[in-house]
C-alpha cells in the first residue's frame, strides 16, 4: 500500500513538531515550503531547515508561494494532502485545491477565538486564562474552515507569551496525534467553525509594546507578559532614552501602600523598582533593560532619581 503523501508549509517549533508528527504517522513528505530566518528577529525556536536536512526532505523558501510558476511546481508533486504548521503567508485558492484529500492548518488558539496573526500574544495581552491548538480545514478566508480537533492549555496569571508558546507546541503534537488517524483514514471529524462567536486580530509591531502608565496596572502587566523577551519587550521612554521591562510581577499594591504620592511611571522604594499605573496600583519590575543591558538597582536609581 502506498504511503499517503503531503506538501508541508512549515516554520517555527510548531512546524518542526508538525513535520515529526506526520513522519511518525507514515506520511511521505514530498516537499517542505518554509521561510529563511530573518536576521533582525530573535530566533529562539526550533529549526525546520535543520530537521529537513536531517531527514533529506527537499525544502524551498519562496518569497511569494502564490505566484503561478510556483503553484505549477507544487501541482507537479500531486500530493494527497497539504498541511500548514505556523507558515506565515496566506495560501491562495489554487494551492488549496491541489491536494486530492484535503488541506489542513494548525492554528495557535481555540478557534473561532483569536483568528489571524500572533494569537498567543493577543490571548496573553487580553488576560485569557486558556488558549490552545486547533487543526482545521484550510479555506481562502483565514482560520475559517471546519475544526478537526482542538487541545486546550492553561494560561497562568504570570505566564509570558513565550511560556504559553511552549505549552502550545506540546498541544500541537497532542492534537495531531488525536486527529491524524481519522484524516489518513479518510474520515476526519468536522466541527462547524462558528465565526460569529470568535474574533480576528492582525499582526503586532515592536512599537505596539509601548507602555502607557496611565492604564490600569493589570493592563500594563498583561502587555509585558505578551511581549516579554525573547519578543521585543514592553518599553517606555524616560529623558529621551528607551527602557525595556525584562521581568516583572503584578504586585497588586496601591501606590499609597508602597509610599505616599508616587507619580505614574518608575519609582525605586527600598531597593525595589515599581511601575506605578493609572489606577494607583503598581507592577514590581524585577529586571529592567537599557541598551540591551540589564540594569543594577543602583543604575536604575540613578536614571530615575
Amino acid at each position: 500500500m502506498n504511503k499517503p503523501t503531503a506538501i508541508v508549509f512549515a516554520y517555527h517549533s510548531v512546524g518542526v513538531r508538525g513535520i515529526k508528527s506526520l513522519l511518525a504517522s507514515g506520511v511521505e513528505i514530498k516537499l517542505v515550503v518554509s521561510h529563511e530566518d530573518n536576521p533582525h528577529e530573535t530566533i529562539w525556536f526550533e529549526s525546520v531547515a535543520d530537521l529537513c536536512a536531517e531527514h533529506g526532505i527537499k525544502r524551498v523558501t519562496p518569497d511569494n508561494p502564490n505566484l503561478s510558476e510556483f503553484v505549477a511546481e507544487l501541482r507537479s508533486y500531486v500530493p494527497d494532502y497539504i498541511f500548514s504548521f505556523y507558515y506565515r503567508n496566506m495560501l491562495c485558492e489554487e494551492i488549496l485545491n491541489i491536494p486530492s484529500r484535503g488541506a489542513y492548518n494548525l492554528h495557535g488558539s481555540l478557534l473561532p477565538k483569536y483568528r489571524g496573526r500572533v494569537p498567543v500574544n493577543w490571548a496573553v495581552l487580553h488576560g485569557e486564562t486558556e488558549t490552545g491548538a486547533t487543526l482545521h480545514e484550510m479555506t481562502v478566508k483565514p482560520d475559517a474552515g471546519a475544526i478537526i480537533g482542538q487541545v486546550a492549555v492553561p494560561i497562568l496569571p504570570d505566564d509570558t507569551a513565550f511560556e504559553v508558546f511552549g505549552k502550545l507546541t506540546v498541544a500541537s503534537e497532542q492534537v495531531l496525534a488525536t486527529v491524524l488517524p481519522g484524516i489518513l483514514a479518510g474520515a476526519p471529524n468536522r466541527i462547524h467553525n462558528d465565526l460569529s462567536k470568535g474574533s480576528y486580530f492582525g499582526g503586532r509591531k515592536p512599537e505596539d509594546g509601548r507602555i502607557d502608565w496611565a492604564k490600569p496596572a493589570q493592563n500594563v502587566y498583561n502587555l509585558h507578559r505578551a511581549v516579554a523577551p525573547p519578543y521585543p519587550g514592553a518599553f517606555f521612554e524616560h529623558n529621551g532614552e528607551r527602557f525595556i521591562i525584562e521581568k516583572a510581577r503584578f504586585s497588586g499594591q496601591n501606590a499609597a501602600e508602597i509610599a505616599l504620592n508616587l507619580p505614574q511611571g518608575i519609582s525605586v522604594v527600598d531597593n525595589v523598582v515599581f511601575g506605578v499605573c493609572g489606577d494607583g496600583k503598581a507592577i514590581k519590575i524585577l529586571a529592567l533593560q537599557h541598551n540591551s543591558k540589564t540594569l543594577s538597582i543602583d543604575e536604575v536609581r540613578n536614571y530615575f532619581a
